[in-house]
């Protein structure tokens, strides 16, 4: 029992969290041999493929960036090319709608000076008729006048001046009467 005591109070002397010498020598050269290891040839390569991922994410934010930039740039040309467009429809619907207010207005001023010429071309009609008919109801009343003169006279009344003469003084007289009764 007391070889059991001696064995835990040397045991109790060792600290477990810091090692024996010749371990703590050996770990030492050891770390040493793998850090320096590490220093020369890993740690480059790392350093080389962060710097290339470091560059591609830089280029592909500056290509991004310019991308942006000439989207944005394209967007603005489609914008002003779209306001254009519109500007000119607008402005074709405008010009049209002035053609068709101008054709109409003409076609209404065609159209009325036609009426006009129709409506002068029957007035002249209808007076070139009524003096045709005037002319031939005097024939027509001047022949029945006096054939019923010469019935009630009992003498003919062919003489064609005298004809005229009482014919003409007949509706003259019909005609002031039609008048002062108007």
């Amino acid at each position: 029992m007391i070889a059991n005591l001696v064995q835990l109070a040397a045991e109790e002397e060792q600290n477990p969290l810091v090692p024996p010498g010749p371990e703590l020598l050996v770990g030492t050269i050891a770390f040493a041999i793998v850090f320096f290891f590490f220093w020369k040839k890993l740690l480059p390569n790392i350093n080389k493929v962060l710097e290339e991922r470091r560059a591609a994410i830089e280029g592909g934010i500056e290509e991004a960036e310019t991308m942006k930039v000439e989207a944005q740039s394209v967007l603005e040309q489609y914008k002003a090319q779209l306001a254009e467009a519109r500007h000119e429809a607008a402005r074709l619907r405008q010009e049209a709608q002035e053609q068709g207010a101008t054709l109409i207005a003409e076609m209404r001023a065609e159209g009325q000076r036609q009426r006009e010429e129709i409506i002068a071309a029957g007035h002249s009609q209808i007076e070139a008729d009524r003096k045709a008919a005037a002319s031939a109801l005097r024939q027509d009343v001047g022949k029945l006048a006096t054939d019923l003169a010469g019935k009630l006279v009992g003498e003919s009344l062919e003489d064609h001046a005298r004809q005229s003469r009482v014919i003409d003084r007949f509706l003259d007289d019909l005609e002031e009467k039609a008048e002062a009764g108007r």
